[in-house]
């Protein structure tokens, strides 16, 4: 995950990234900050030891409490993103009930803001099973993947993937099961 928007996806279904940085020496080591203590942890709990991309996840707490933005007129070769004022935070309100539905990685996902007339968005991964949901004038899915490593990698490939019509998939990790 050595691209800043790589990792975004990932931690934003913990809490809120604030801040993500690439270690120019270590390209394969992040800072992400978020934006409370309760999130790190949520997020560390979550994710270490995780595989993505055969390789298992290492969250720690780091030693710098907050991540460096690049000064004014100096290049970072864009290994440091601002995501503060991010538009796909998924938890944009306080108290949201979005925070009740914050759940550890799994094999299946749940997948919203599916407009009626896409016949079906499983088309973008390789799913075993499908389930289809009906609210107000969108559908939601869940889907089973292979594995909670695909599933990872499914989050950050499709999470805000254009539908068109001014749709974007939302996707995140599910508690059921199919």
């Amino acid at each position: 995950l050595n691209f800043p928007h790589l990792n975004f996806p990932v931690f934003n279904h913990s809490g809120i990234p604030a801040e993500v940085k690439i270690l120019f020496n270590k390209k394969e080591n992040a800072l992400v900050q978020m934006s409370d203590s309760t999130q790190a942890q949520l997020a560390m709990s979550h994710l270490n030891g995780q595989r993505l991309h055969g390789k298992p996840l290492r969250i720690t707490l780091s030693k710098h409490t907050s991540v460096q933005l690049p000064r004014e007129g100096h290049e970072d070769q864009g290994l440091t993103k601002d995501y503060s004022n991010s538009p796909l935070h998924r938890f944009k309100k306080p108290g949201s009930k979005n925070y009740s539905n914050i759940f550890p990685p799994s094999a299946t996902l749940h997948l919203s803001n599916i407009p009626l007339l896409l016949e079906c968005p499983s088309s973008l991964f390789s799913v075993s099973l499908v389930h289809f949901s009906y609210r107000k004038d969108h559908k939601m899915a869940l889907i089973q993947v292979g594995s909670v490593e695909e599933a990872i990698e499914s989050l950050i490939e499709f999470h805000n993937h254009d539908l068109g019509e001014n749709h974007h998939l939302r996707v995140s990790f599910s508690k059921s099961s199919i």
